[in-house]
């Protein structure tokens, strides 16, 4: 069983990672001969980090990243509207870590090049998919331009926004929000900047910004750029200025465009897309990286069953259960933005009454810290009841402490599993039963409730049932 992977980006290589752990050989090709050495993304969730955890990287991960303090939304003249703290998650790491994505790739291809399931050849682009039986791809070494036919038992598109796969299979990016364009800049700082350890959104529709502090020395500023200016006509230390970093090295400023699109097909049989190729996201709610990383956490354990013999019909899960989760995520995106950044003045008006509301109701502030994400839609994976608001199937399991040195996932295995506090479990069922009672958990228990959860591979809630 081989699978190539095209792209050696963050999402790339942690499918690699996750399908080699599952005894899959994978080939992962990249065009580019080594990692991109700028940072690009910066933030990843509690839910991503138990998608390193399983790709057997996290511990790494936590060591050069920090956990962020978390979000304070300011005015246009830089006054705190509203804070939201970030802590300790649910699901055993920081709610919200920041970091430097050249040091991830690092942490990821240091793993990859120990794993001797897994290959990775850069410099390689893929030019030709043809799937008559086996899926065949012509690929060119961009080096000598000597091209080649390597055949694989399936494919994974994880190669970017401009994604070859994607075309390849005829696929197409559908627009959920309008796209804006923001000057990116990276700063070096040679000591601590006296400034906010979270990150700062500044809500104002004339200059919308965002300041963070990312890993060690780095920092990192993004300003949306108005209708017809220029990225070198920004006054960039003025801007700077007003966040205390004008002292700042520039390590680089780049043009983005942020777009809000999802593609509308996700698989051509054994293809396959995953991350930035199936889905862009605008940056506000920071889940870019982290939805890809979703992708190929819910894909791997589906295609190496597939490969040791399930039936094909299981990848049809792929498209019905991300597809609806990004597009979710990426409208609050979208949402969020217009509600921190639109308008004029009498917006500026309403968003100011709205967050000191906000601020005056725990509840409400506590739910808009929150890292969890929407439940998957129910389906074939998903039993979930039509009515149960508040069931957890669709969502991912917590991982609160448990007894001993090991983490709940390790517990659990890497297949199917029911986690139960005495509850009901099928008299027939082949797998492990955890018995959270015996664990040292009370908030695992509580959690609980006395249902009795079967738990999928990628740790969401396929179904629950009480006494």
């Amino acid at each position: 069983m081989t699978v190539v992977v095209v792209g050696a980006g963050p999402v790339g290589v942690t499918a690699a990672l996750l399908l080699a752990r599952r005894g899959v050989d994978v080939l992962v090709l990249d065009r580019h001969p080594a990692a991109y050495p700028q940072p690009r993304a910066v933030h990843l969730d509690d839910e991503s980090l138990r998608v390193l955890q399983a790709a057997g990287v996290a511990e790494a991960f936590a060591a050069v990243s920090r956990p962020m303090a978390g979000l304070r939304l300011l005015d246009g003249e830089h006054r705190t509207l509203v804070e939201f703290g970030r802590g300790d998650g649910e699901h055993g790491w920081p709610q919200a870590s920041m970091f430097s994505q050249p040091d991830l790739e690092a942490v990821l291809r240091d793993a990859l090049a120990a794993e001797p399931r897994a290959e990775l050849r850069g410099g390689v682009e893929v030019l030709h998919v043809e799937q008559a039986g086996p899926v065949r791809l012509t690929v060119r070494d961009r080096a000598t331009g000597v091209e080649e036919e390597l055949v694989a038992d399936a494919v994974l598109g994880c190669d970017g926004a401009n994604s070859t796969v994607r075309r390849l299979i005829g696929s197409w990016m559908h627009d959920l929000g309008p796209a804006e364009r923001w000057l990116v800049v990276d700063l070096a700082a040679d000591a601590p900047l006296d400034v906010w350890p979270g990150v700062q959104q500044v809500c104002d529709a004339v200059r919308p910004a965002t300041f963070m502090p990312i890993a060690g020395d780095r920092y990192r500023a993004e300003f949306r750029l108005a209708a017809g200016e220029s990225a070198a006509e920004f006054d960039l230390p003025a801007q700077l200025g007003r966040f205390g970093a004008q002292g700042c090295t520039v390590v680089r400023t780049a043009e983005y465009t942020y777009a809000a699109q999802v593609t509308d097909r996700w698989r051509d049989r054994r293809v396959l897309l995953c991350g930035d190729a199936a889905h862009l996201t605008p940056p506000f709610i920071g889940q870019g990286l982290g939805l890809g990383l979703r992708d190929v956490h819910q894909l791997a354990w589906k295609l190496a069953a597939v490969l040791d013999g399930a039936d094909d019909a299981l990848l049809e899960t792929h498209q019905a259960e991300r597809a609806p989760h990004a597009r979710a995520l990426i409208r609050v995106a979208v949402l969020l933005g217009r509600l921190m950044t639109g308008g004029g003045d009498r917006a500026a008006l309403v968003r100011r009454a709205v967050l000191t509301g906000v601020r005056r109701l725990p509840r409400l502030a506590a739910f808009a810290a929150a890292s969890r994400t929407p439940p998957l839609r129910r389906g074939p994976l998903v039993r979930r009841p039509l009515l149960a608001p508040g069931s957890p199937v669709g969502s991912l399991l917590p991982q609160p402490p448990v007894a001993g040195a090991q983490r709940l996932d390790e517990l659990l295995g890497d297949g199917w599993a029911v986690l139960s506090t005495g509850g009901p479990v099928p008299a027939d069922w082949p797998g492990p039963v955890v018995r959270a009672d015996q664990l040292g958990s009370p908030e695992l228990v509580g959690w609980l409730g006395g249902r009795s959860v079967l738990v999928r591979p990628d740790r969401i809630v396929a179904a629950a049932a009480r006494g």
